[in-house]
């Protein structure tokens, strides 16, 4: 039960606490923001509203406490880290049921999040110690003109403060992904969970916290992003932001100002289908991509761009899996449950209105209760349509025909986005070449997109991010590179 056992200090009645300076704290602001339950749709948790006064403090011990912490063996900072992801690890239940909770994550799916958490922490810790044990040595005379008289001896730095912006479908395993690399890179970090899944977040950072890291180093704040967002992500005391989430990432990146920022910011991944792909494969990666947490995921499959020629077998295949799925409460486990906010819900039935007003073919009857809404598969969709350009972030996926591979290209190179995409085909000289056509971060070779395995590169193109993630990036995007030279007289000797 969240709030209880080893998480008892975290809550202070109904409200949960915001972690600064090493205490979980209460707000002066006596104000707190309430969680609302997708499923019941009624308030689960309340939070701490945190005001800007507090954004400060904790800004002013995060910069005092990384000064510290840069000094502190990498060992030391990799044997702190492998104690959080124990600490989490062995506390999943709890943090899992919030997830369930908050976000209306599968209990299974909550589970295996936190898992994934604790193993990309240790492998933070364990590559960070590799990757920054590590300088580089430069002499002069290799460049022409020179004479042999310098030596460079280079290292990566810390940058200072970092802040983490995690979003609501991976507030867990998405913080953690920009935690780990700060900290083990010697930088401070402050946390702004997003409202749904704040107080799974605040458990993770009581993980922390029972790990032994020092006062001030770490820090959470929750509050509303209309108070303290801009405030933040604006704030002189940041030097680096991490964030993963939709529109609001392109607006703090024109006032974030001269910082390193690491940006995900959502995808329209297509998936293209050739002629001789394998069709079965195709339909259980549908299913996987296109439908699992709702839909709910910037990598999931989100338009399926399918020769004209197969359309009609590719379809009925994919019906027939979607006919399958479970829908109901997260609770049990059900394949489909409610998307995260009745305005998330609403959003995506104003695209399959409008698909419907176009002409767009439903392969099953739209149905919505609520936040829940049924897998739906649009066939025959059209570039007029909504849903053939937006992400809709819910269980609708619509099928484009196309006649022409070059067709499926300009669609995925006409969207604004450019996160990932994937190609089905057997013939592996026609996937490369597509996906070198294919302006996206990643392409996937007969297989649905995905975040993952953690250590892999990850990054988007155009409005889809900037930077990119992956434990070695973050870590190396977190650091910055000092130089020290060291200047030795001329040789007084003659060659020869």
């Amino acid at each position: 039960m969240a709030g209880s056992g080893v998480f008892e200090e975290i809550i202070d009645g109904d409200v949960f606490k915001y972690y600064s300076e090493g205490e979980w704290k209460k707000s002066p602001s006596g104000k707190s923001v309430s969680i609302i339950n997708p499923t019941t749709r009624k308030p689960q948790y309340k939070v701490q509203a945190c005001t800007q006064q507090e954004v400060n403090k904790v800004m002013e011990t995060a910069k005092i406490a990384q000064k510290q912490w840069a000094k502190t063996p990498l060992w030391k900072r990799a044997e702190l880290l492998h104690k959080a992801a124990a600490i989490l690890k062995e506390h999943k239940a709890p943090i899992a049921d919030c997830l369930v909770k908050e976000i209306a994550k599968p209990a299974k799916d909550s589970v295996t999040e936190v898992v994934r958490s604790g193993d990309l922490i240790s492998y933070c810790a364990e590559e960070g110690v590799r990757i920054l044990g590590e300088g580089k040595f430069l002499v002069s005379d290799s460049f022409p003109g020179n004479e042999r008289t310098k030596y460079c001896l280079t290292s990566k730095v810390p940058l200072g403060v970092v802040l983490a912006i995690p979003p609501f479908n991976y507030p867990v395993n998405l913080a953690v992904s920009k935690i780990g690399p700060a900290l083990i890179a010697g930088n401070s970090l402050v946390l702004k969970p997003p409202t749904q899944g704040a107080v799974a977040c605040l458990h993770m950072v009581h993980c922390f916290h029972l790990a032994g890291f020092p006062k001030g180093l770490i820090s959470c704040v929750t509050g509303k992003g209309s108070e303290i967002g801009d405030f933040l992500t604006m704030h002189p005391g940041v030097n680096c932001i991490s964030f993963t989430g939709g529109d609001t990432g392109i607006a703090i990146s024109k006032k974030a100002g001269m910082i390193p920022l690491q940006m995900e910011l959502g995808g329209k991944d297509a998936c293209i289908v050739l002629e001789d792909a394998d069709l079965d494969l195709v339909a259980s990666n549908i299913i996987k991509g296109g439908f699992s947490y709702s839909g709910q995921r910037c990598t999931a499959v989100k338009v399926v761009l399918v020769m004209e020629s197969v359309a009609d077998t590719l379809v009925e295949k994919v019906k027939a899996k979607v006919a399958k799925l479970t829908v109901g409460s997260p609770e049990d486990d059900c394949d489909i449950t409610p998307v995260v906010s009745e305005s998330s819900a609403n959003f995506i039935e104003g695209l399959v209105m409008d698909a419907k007003q176009k002409g767009a073919t439903f392969c099953q009857s739209y149905k919505r209760e609520g936040n829940l809404i049924w897998p739906l598969l649009l066939d025959n969709v059209q570039p007029d349509m909504r849903i053939a350009w937006e992400e809709p972030f819910g269980p609708i996926l619509p099928v484009i025909r196309i006649t022409s591979v070059e067709e499926g290209i300009h669609h995925c190179n006409a969207s604004n986005f450019g996160l990932q995409g994937c190609i089905f085909t057997r013939d592996i000289n026609k996937a490369m070449l597509i996906s070198d056509a294919m302006e996206t971060g990643t392409v996937q070779i007969n297989s649905a997109p995905a975040r993952g395995p953690d250590h892999f590169p990850f990054q988007g193109l155009k409005d889809s991010g900037i930077g990119s993630q992956g434990i070695t990036n973050s870590i190396n995007m977190m650091t910055k590179i000092k130089s020290t030279v060291i200047n030795l007289p001329t040789p007084s000797y003659t060659m020869g």
